[in-house]
Parts: C-alpha cells; structure tokens; sequence
C-alpha cells in the first residue's frame, strides 16, 4: 500500500474534476466576452478544460 495519499484514485480524479471546472470557466468566459455564440463558448470551454486535464495532470505523472 502506498503511503502517498495524495496520489490516491478519488486524489486524481477530484483534481481532474477542479480542472475541467476551471478550464471550462476561463476557456467559455473569454470566448464569451469576445463575442462567440452560446454553442461556440461551450465548445471553446470543453477544448481548454481538455488541454488543462491532459496537460497539466500528465505533466506531473512524469
């Protein structure tokens, strides 16, 4: 058993999850305050909460 704690699979995927919320915010708010359509924000916030889950959590498996 693994005395790390913070690596635990409920650990990963809660930061995932806190991830994905932030991406989807930054990414669907700026689209938004540049004037995309409601469709277009969405899309924009699921690309950039995508690169920041695949981006950022693979980094630190390294």
């Amino acid at each position: 058993m693994s005395t790390n704690i913070s690596n635990c699979p409920v650990c990963r995927l809660m930061r995932s999850l806190a991830f994905s919320g932030l991406g989807m915010a930054i990414g669907g708010g700026i689209a938004f305050l540049l004037g995309a359509s409601r469709d277009q924000s969405l899309m924009a916030g699921i690309v950039t909460a995508a690169v920041l889950v695949f981006g950022i959590v693979d980094k630190k498996r390294k």
